[in-house]
């Protein structure tokens, strides 16, 4: 069995799989104080519920985007589990080709979606993360990672927006009924939710003109169930796509494949 970790600034996810097949998942909020031993707590008892053998797992792989936790899960891993992790940068072999100024500074969590979306299949590709931030990530159909864009997550969009303006109090994150909001909340949902359906179709729109070709497009993080089903630009959706992404990583580096 493979460890897949994926550390994100808002939520950590740890996927079990056995070969190809995902059999469990786990989504914590992250915790940069929370130690070793505490997260290891935790995992032991999910896997219990769930029926995981940890001492069956026989390799680990993991994307972080918060060092300290990197840090933390690399110690667990070594010392509860015995496994060296593979800690995914573009330093790495990923089987595909990171073509921007500075790979080294593209998070592995975009890598790990890039990889997964090319492996789906033929053509150019683009993966829409809904996450603490909003990622767009291209690549191109010869397996090249060409870069992407970066907003603000629509969350942290909504707390800002609420937390500086006076007279505007938090809402409900939901796809308002209409664009024209007949009260405040739904004039800061449509804002803020169709708003930001609109810079994703707007910034789909531009890649499509630049890369010359409609790319096929995949959504996946903790916010995308919110936009699914409200776009054709967004016909596609995988929540696992990240961790799909590492277990072929691992296994690229692992068996060549």
């Amino acid at each position: 069995m493979l460890l897949a970790v994926d550390i994100g600034n808002s939520n950590v996810v740890l996927g079990i799989f056995q070969g190809e097949e995902l059999l469990t998942s786990w989504r914590f909020e992250t915790d940069r104080g929370r130690m070793a031993d505490e997260w290891w707590a935790l995992l032991t008892t999910l896997a219990a519920g769930d029926g995981i053998d940890l001492r069956a797992i026989e390799g680990a792989v993991i994307a972080s985007g918060v060092p300290q936790l990197a840090t933390t899960f690399q110690d667990l891993i070594t010392q509860r589990l015995g496994r060296e992790p593979i800690q995914v940068s573009a330093a790495l072999d990923l089987g595909i080709r990171v073509r921007t100024d500075n790979p080294l500074e593209v998070g592995a969590d975009r890598l790990a979606n890039a990889v997964a979306a090319h492996h789906r299949g033929p053509g150019a590709w683009v993966v829409v993360d809904f996450g603490t931030a909003t990622t767009l990530d291209v690549v191109s159909p010869e397996g090249d990672y060409l870069g992407g864009a970066i907003a603000p997550g629509v969350l942290i969009a909504l707390e800002a927006l609420t937390a500086r303006a006076a007279r505007l109090h938090a809402v409900d994150l939901a796809m308002p009924e209409r664009a024209i909001g007949r009260n405040t909340r739904q004039a800061i949902q449509s804002g803020t939710v169709l708003g930001y359906l609109g810079l994703i179709e707007g910034l789909l729109a531009r890649v499509a003109a630049e890369l010359g070709e409609t790319p096929n497009v995949i959504a996946t993080g903790g916010l995308a169930g919110l936009f699914i089903g409200h776009s054709p630009a967004i016909p596609a959706y995988d929540p696992n796509l990240t961790l799909t992404g590492l277990r072929l990583i691992y296994e690229h580096l692992t068996r060549g494949e």
